[in-house]
């Protein structure tokens, strides 16, 4: 197999390996931004106590402070989320042009 072929296919392997760690990422802040929403929904319903998990303490707080303390939490999951969506978009633009690339050049040696 020509030396370029083997190339563009180790390129397209790292990028695969690159997408699914990318997936995985995404994956993990989509579940604690779930899980931040959650709370923010429970937060609404006015509970009488609310407490915050602080190194592994549960402490009381106020409401009000754990709100602005989620809703900071939500926006930097948020953005995360489209900073990942930006590189995966980024990545299959990559894989596409790669897999073009190979294909012409196995035509070409054919």
């Amino acid at each position: 197999m020509d030396k370029q072929i083997q190339e563009k296919i180790m390129q397209l392997q790292y990028l695969e390996q690159s997408h699914q760690q990318i997936l995985l990422q995404k994956q993990t802040i989509q579940q604690q931004l779930m899980e931040i929403e959650s709370a923010l929904e429970e937060l609404n319903k006015k509970p009488k106590q609310t407490f915050k998990v602080i190194g592994g303490i549960m402490v009381e707080a106020a409401g009000g402070e754990l709100q602005k303390d989620l809703n900071s939490k939500k926006e930097i999951a948020e953005l995360k989320i489209k900073s990942i969506e930006k590189q995966e978009e980024k990545i299959k633009k990559e894989t596409k042009k790669i897999q073009e690339e190979l294909l012409s050049n196995m035509k070409k040696n054919e």
